[in-house]
């Protein structure tokens, strides 16, 4: 699985500032609906209550949300970026700024932890990051997190 497979860049954004977890969630659905035409209402019910059961922040501003949706069919991804860092109880009690949210199908089992796995990857990558955070343009934020695609096995 590569990222270029889940993110689109119509699902990528920059965002000046969010007041709160829950405006967070709202305009990562809002994205969502846009880009994969998941209802933006199911995304948010499901981010709401994916979040209720621990905070998604992993730490060194960094938020990877996720959550299982009814009726899609496939894994797929939202990149949001804010400008003024978000209160987000993450585990190292930083402020996080950018937001890798994953949908998946309710049946998804593997494949939803393996877009997991590639995006935690991807995302502790400090050198991905500080380009992330020096970018505010959507297609250079797409070029950034496609261009560390992992070799296909053989």
């Amino acid at each position: 699985m590569q990222i270029s497979e889940i993110l689109t860049q119509s699902a990528v954004k920059t965002v000046s500032a969010v007041t709160s977890k829950k405006r967070l969630f709202q305009e990562i659905s809002e994205i969502a609906h846009a880009a994969h035409g998941i209802p933006a209402d199911l995304a948010l019910g499901a981010l709401l209550e994916r979040e209720s059961l621990g905070p998604t922040g992993v730490g060194h501003g960094v938020a990877l949300p996720h959550a299982r949706v009814k009726d899609l069919h496939q894994v797929v991804a939202v990149f949001l970026r804010v400008e003024r860092p978000l209160d987000f109880d993450s585990a190292d009690r930083h402020p996080v700024d950018l937001f890798f949210a994953l949908f998946a199908p309710e049946s998804a089992g593997v494949n939803h932890l393996k877009a997991l796995a590639l995006v935690s990857r991807t995302m502790r990558n400090k050198d991905v990051c500080t380009k992330l955070r020096s970018n505010t343009n959507s297609a250079a934020l797409h070029a950034i997190l496609t261009e560390v695609e992992e070799p296909k096995a053989a």
